[in-house]
């Protein structure tokens, strides 16, 4: 087994694996770490786990160290020069009428390169823009498209809920997510009601989903006839979150009423006819 420790990247917000090497460090450290050749700030995000080094794919690096007076110092330097970089980089986007957003800049330790990210409805051919970024920029230029969902996940915002966005906050990787989610969850299906800032289908959804999932299957399904203390009637709605169902009463009269009960109060007493209304009949004799 391997001790590893997750480091976020700034700006990208990308979490990497990373190995200890035997010092311990706390959530929140800012720490030094090798990416592809190079040098790149990162903050603990979470702590040392085991891993199984036999279902590993890739050699995992190694944290070179926890950042310095001077490694801080030099961050800071950094992040300066990347917010110029961007500027600089919309201003010859624009000046070569080029069709691409500018979402980040972010330099590598010592300076030498710098990455920027950005997004584009179609493909990009920016040779002549990595000619004038080299010139302008004096530094080793990666130019790296990104996703949407990306987007978000670096530059961050608020949410429907009032949050941060859950990519931008916590999520380690974006789940694939799906309506039926929404639909687990008992949520209007509209999609401005059930879209992130991105336009996608909502982080949260796929998070929560094994949660809800979980609660759903001890629930009655709506429809089914159920025995409560006040009496038999029929199941029209379920609150997952509360594990509440509330249930429909009808009098000779053909009057109704709808109380609420927590869910073990609830006994089934028979499944609900066939879906669609769908019944048994004969088959006739020609």
């Amino acid at each position: 087994m391997q001790k590893i420790i997750g480091v976020k990247l700034n700006q990208s917000g990308k979490i990497s694996y990373f190995l200890p090497s035997g010092i311990e460090y706390n959530i929140g450290d800012v720490v030094i770490v090798e990416d592809d050749k190079s040098q790149l700030a990162g903050k603990v995000c979470f702590g040392e786990k085991l891993v199984d080094e036999t279902e590993l794919d890739h050699e995992i690096p190694k944290v070179l160290r926890r950042a310095t007076k001077a490694d801080l110092e030099k961050i800071a330097e950094n992040s300066a020069k990347a917010e110029k970089a961007v500027k600089t980089t919309r201003q010859k986007t624009k000046e070569l009428g080029l069709s691409m957003k500018v979402v980040s800049a972010e330099y590598s330790l010592d300076g030498s390169k710098v990455i920027i990210s950005f997004t584009a409805d179609d493909r990009v051919d920016f040779r002549d823009l990595l000619k004038e970024l080299a010139s302008a920029l004096h530094s080793r230029i990666e130019l790296k498209q990104i996703g949407q969902r990306d987007e978000v996940k670096i530059k961050g915002g608020i949410g429907p809920c009032g949050e941060e966005c859950c990519c931008k906050r916590f999520l380690k990787d974006f789940e694939h997510v799906t309506i039926k989610m929404a639909k687990t969850q008992n949520l209007s299906l509209s999609p401005t009601k059930i879209s992130g800032l991105c336009g996608r289908l909502m982080c949260c959804l796929g998070y929560e989903n094994p949660t809800y999932e979980e609660i759903q299957k001890k629930m009655p399904k709506v429809g089914l006839t159920v025995s409560t203390p006040d009496g038999i009637g029929q199941v029209i709605y379920n609150d997952l979150l509360r594990e509440q169902v509330s249930v429909k009463f009808t009098a000779n009269d053909d009057t109704t009423t709808i109380s609420v009960y927590p869910l073990e109060k609830i006994k089934v007493e028979q499944k609900k006819e066939r879906e669609n209304g769908f019944q048994n009949k004969p088959k006739q004799v020609h």
